[in-house]
């Protein structure tokens, strides 16, 4: 991946080394946003097609599970092909903007750690395990790719909360199947 051009995220920049301890300091860091501001601004959609920070904190808490899932789905199977998280679908399904935020805090939390638990202990060989990834089209990803785009996901939507609760709208973000 080149520089995000909305973040500015590289991921060749971030050394598998550093993936477990940056999932552990930016899920702390979504989880103190979470607690640090009052209910009316975490639920407030600033345009229709654009998340609500707690949105955005139940999207960062379900993309953890789901990584952590197809990590262990590619360590265990050769070549797995990965259903798309509906990541739209389940904002409106688990009705996430009525989630109590300290209970998203923590269970962003939890994931985090389970996550990073998983990817810190991986050998060479896992890291370059490959699984059949939906998003944006079907393409082969490794381990490695995996982890550090889950990363990256965690940096970009701490962004995307800081935007939204300075008022501009920005750029959708939530948009389409991950």
């Amino acid at each position: 991946m080149e520089r995000c051009g909305e973040c500015g995220f590289v991921d060749a920049d971030l050394p598998r080394a550093e993936v477990a301890p940056a999932l552990h300091g930016l899920a702390h860091q979504f989880a103190a946003r979470l607690r640090g501001t009052g209910a009316a601004a975490l639920r407030r959609r600033p345009a229709p097609a654009v998340w609500s920070p707690l949105e955005y904190g139940a999207h960062v808490r379900d993309v953890l599970v789901v990584q952590r899932e197809r990590i262990l789905r590619a360590l265990i199977h050769d070549g797995p092909t990965y259903a798309p998280m509906r990541r739209d679908e389940r904002v409106v399904e688990q009705r996430d903007n009525e989630s109590d935020p300290a209970t998203v805090a923590d269970q962003l939390g939890s994931a985090a750690a389970q996550l990073a638990h998983l990817v810190a202990g991986l050998t060479d060989e896992e890291w370059d395990r490959v699984g059949i990834y939906p998003w944006p089209a079907q393409v082969a990803r490794d381990v490695d790719w995996i982890a550090r785009h889950t990363v990256h996901e965690l940096v970009h939507h701490l962004f995307d909360v800081a935007r939204t609760l300075q008022g501009p709208t920005g750029t959708p973000h939530g948009l389409g199947s991950g």
